[in-house]
C-alpha cells in the first residue's frame, strides 16, 4: 500500500481537482473524437456506413481499430487532464511497471480461461462450435491491437487514476478497491446482470492487486488475457464480441450463472495468492 500511496500522493490532490480532472478529460476526449471525425470527413476519408460497421464485431478491422482509437483517446485525454489539473506525470498513474508481472499474469490468466472453458465444454458440449475461418487470423492480429489499447485504457483510468484517488480518500485498500470495482461494474450493466457482477468483482480484485504490487502491470496482464481470450479463442454468444470469427464460439445461456460462480471463485483466489507471495512485493517509490 505504501508504494502505491506514494505514487498517488504525487502532484496536487485536493478533492475538487478529481472532479475537475474527470470533467476536463471527458471534454478533451469528446473534442478529439469530434475533431478527428471532422478531419476525416473533410478529407473524404470517412467511409460510408462507418458508424454502423464499427459496432459489429464481424467487421474485424473497423470494429477493433475503432476500439483502439476511442479508448486510446480516453487514456490520452485523462493523462493530459491529470497533468494540467493535478500536475501528475502520465507515469504516476501507472505506478511501478514490471514486465515480469505483466507476462506472468497474462500467461496464467490464459491458462485459467482455458480450464474454465474446458469445464463448460464438459458440461454442455453442444453449446460449442468450431468457427475458425478466413477472418480468424486477421482477428488475432487486429483484435490484439484493439484489445491491448482498450484494456490498458481501462486499467489506466480505474486501477490507476480512480483507485489512487480513492486510496487517498479512504486510506485503506479494501474500501478503495470496492468503490473502484463497483464503478467499473456499473459500466457493464448494459451487458446484463451477470457480466456487470463479474466486472465488479474483477474490478475489486484488480484494484487490490494494483495496490499490493504498486502498479497496474499485473492487472493489465490479467485484463488483456481475459478480453483477448473472449474475443479470439472462445467467443461467447452473450458477450460484446459475439459474432466475431474466433476459433471457437460458445452459446450456453444456461451456464451464465454457473460461469459467474466459477469466475468469482477463481478471482477471489488471486489477491490471496498475490498477498502471500513475496515475489509480488514492492520497493519504495522514488
Amino acid at each position: 500500500m505504501e508504494t502505491y500511496l506514494a505514487y498517488a500522493l504525487r502532484g496536487k490532490n485536493a478533492w475538487w481537482r478529481y472532479l475537475l480532472c474527470l470533467v476536463l478529460a471527458c471534454l478533451l476526449a469528446g473534442f478529439i473524437m469530434f475533431a478527428g471525425a471532422l478531419v476525416l470527413m473533410l478529407a473524404h476519408l470517412m467511409p460510408l456506413g462507418l458508424a454502423a460497421e464499427i459496432q459489429r464485431p464481424q467487421n474485424v478491422m473497423p470494429f477493433f481499430l475503432g476500439i483502439a482509437a476511442s479508448f486510446g483517446i480516453v487514456a490520452i485525454s485523462l493523462a493530459l487532464a491529470a497533468a494540467a489539473v493535478h500536475r501528475k506525470r502520465p507515469s504516476d498513474l501507472l505506478g511501478q511497471w514490471r514486465w515480469n508481472h505483466f507476462a506472468l499474469a497474462f500467461g496464467a490468466w490464459v491458462l485459467v480461461q482455458s480450464v474454465l472453458a474446458l469445464i463448460d465444454f464438459a458440461i454442455a458440449p453442444k453449446g460449442f462450435a468450431l468457427t475458425a475461418g478466413q477472418g480468424t487470423l486477421s482477428l488475432a492480429a487486429v483484435g490484439f491491437v484493439g484489445i491491448s489499447v482498450q484494456t490498458f485504457a481501462e486499467e489506466y483510468v480505474f486501477r490507476g487514476y480512480l483507485t489512487q484517488g480513492l486510496l487517498l480518500l479512504f486510506k485503506k485498500p479494501l474500501p478503495a478497491a470496492i468503490v473502484s470495482g463497483l464503478l467499473f461494474g456499473s459500466l457493464h450493466i448494459s451487458n446484463g446482470t451477470p457480466q456487470a457482477l463479474n466486472a465488479a468483482v474483477f474490478g475489486i480484485v484488480c484494484s487490490l492487486v494494483a495496490i499490493r504490487t504498486g502498479g497496474i502491470a499485473l492487472t493489465y496482464g490479467l485484463h488483456l488475457a481475459n478480453n483477448y481470450f473472449g474475443a479470439v479463442v472462445v467467443v461467447s454468444g452473450s458477450d460484446v464480441f459475439k459474432g466475431s470469427p474466433g476459433i471457437f464460439s460458445q452459446t450456453t445461456p444456461e451456464l451464465v450463472w454457473w460461469d459467474l460462480f466459477l469466475a468469482v471463485l477463481v478471482l477471489s483466489a488471486v489477491p490471496w495468492l498475490i498477498f502471500r507471495q513475496r515475489y509480488f512485493s514492492t520497493v519504495p517509490a522514488a
